[in-house]
């Protein structure tokens, strides 16, 4: 029955890679509505041949990469159960010590590295086609770097989280998934707090804007809108990538605004001070906060769903996935296989309030600014540094996008401009 159940995972796998193949390839539709051809809204009227062709090119590929990836984690969870992997990463750290915390160690190590090099050819050729289309500047090296530092981070809070989750499970098999949501709250909170000043840190050098003048403008928007920042914050990412990016990340007294150096170098004042409007403006309301609220909600939701699943799982096929008990750390791989299935599955729904915040930030920072011509060229030159399709495929936008499609983004920016001209021209 392990493997029937192997085989049929697999081949599902392909056919659904071709699937998915097809759709972005030969059926997805990219192309501009036609009232929207000839508008600042079209790429071809900001991007030249090459670029139109490039940025199909790498989108396609980028795209399809994506949604080979998930499933593909979710397989080898799978096999790693089905061919005994699991049992024997038990094995191996029962072998070495009797320390219930080192055993737990050693599993998730071997379980991490195993994963690690699995899906390191996928996570290569994401790297490599960066490469090849210019938008990653960064040296194999640095990026291997990264990707070490991604590996332990990602290992040691995994180890704490596996070790917390399975004394719950043991300690109560009926409620354990809202222990673990309720441990969660102030776990993710923390981590948040940290994100700034200590995991940042890790992969990029931060720094005060070098351009005083530039961080004057930025505060003085920042007063305007009530918030209480000292500094805005500049990244040295010209040394990895070639796109443009701005973001606030943090929660309390370590939020932080931070500008991509990249973006400081392309775009002008005005540019940037409309993209640092957009970023306020979900600080004023509050959509990092209704973000983790969300998350949260749909954490106890998932947690909750992943105890239903696993018991079925296991009472059912328990002894071809070579699990016998919840509790067992061997189920792991299960666990971590239906968490990443119901994450995917969320993902329209939490793009969807993303898009939508998004929406009201650019509003807010249009209505902030005034200046629909830097705010129209800022989207134009993301476009352009980041290939970005303009109108990207439905099933794209629905499982990739947490912000509207550059088309619907320029567009509204268009209508806010003609409005402010009826307005200047009616007005004495």
């Amino acid at each position: 029955m392990a493997r029937k159940i192997g085989f049929y995972a697999m081949l599902a796998y392909v056919v659904y890679g071709f699937l998915v193949y097809g759709y972005l390839f030969y059926f997805a539709d990219t192309s501009l509505p036609f009232e929207y051809q000839g508008s600042r809204a079209d790429p071809a009227t900001f991007m030249n041949a090459r670029e139109l062709m490039l940025s199909e090119e790498y989108s396609k590929i980028r795209n399809l990469m994506f949604f080979l990836s998930a499933p593909l984690e979710w397989l080898i969870y799978l096999l790693i159960l089905l061919l005994g992997l699991s049992r024997a990463f038990k094995k191996w750290g029962q072998e070495t010590t009797k320390n219930k915390f080192g055993q737990a160690a050693i599993y998730v190590i071997w379980l991490s590295f195993f994963t690690f090099l699995l899906t390191f050819p996928l996570s290569y050729l994401s790297y490599n086609l960066s490469r090849t289309y210019n938008i990653s500047t960064q040296s194999f090296p640095s990026w291997m770097k990264d990707e070490l530092i991604d590996f332990w981070v990602s290992y040691g809070m995994m180890l704490v989280i596996v070790f917390v989750l399975y004394w719950l499970i043991n300690k109560s098999r009926k409620f354990w998934w809202l222990f673990a949501w309720l441990l969660s709250i102030p776990f993710t909170l923390f981590i948040m707090f940290l994100q700034p000043v200590v995991i940042d840190p890790l992969y990029n050098d931060f720094y005060p804007l070098k351009n005083k003048e530039l961080e004057g403008k930025i505060l003085e928007l920042a007063s305007r809108a009530d918030i209480p920042a000292e500094h805005v914050f500049e990244v040295n990412m010209a040394e990895k990538t070639n796109a443009l990016n701005a973001y606030v990340t943090g929660i309390g007294t370590n939020s932080r605004i931070v500008l991509w150096d990249t973006t400081l170098n392309r775009l002008n004042d005005d540019q940037i001070l409309f993209i640092m409007a957009h970023e306020m403006a979900h600080y004023v309301e509050k959509h990092l906060y209704i973000g983790i609220a969300g998350y949260l909600l749909l954490s106890l939701v998932g947690l909750y769903l992943t105890a239903r699943v696993m018991n079925w799982a296991i009472q059912g096929y328990g002894k071809d996935l070579k699990v016998g008990d919840i509790g067992d750390i061997r189920s792991l791989p299960l666990f971590l296989m239906i968490i990443s299935m119901l994450a995917f599955a969320a993902s329209p729904l939490s793009n969807f309030v993303s898009r939508y915040q998004e929406t009201r930030a650019d509003r807010y920072a249009i209505e902030m600014t005034d200046h629909p011509e830097a705010a129209i060229t800022s989207f134009q030159e993301l476009s352009q540094a980041g290939l970005s399709q303009v109108n990207p495929p439905l099933l794209v936008k629905i499982f990739r996008y947490g912000h509207p499609t550059m088309l619907e983004r320029i567009s509204r920016l268009e209508e806010y401009e003609i409005q402010k001209r009826n307005r200047e021209a009616e007005s004495p």
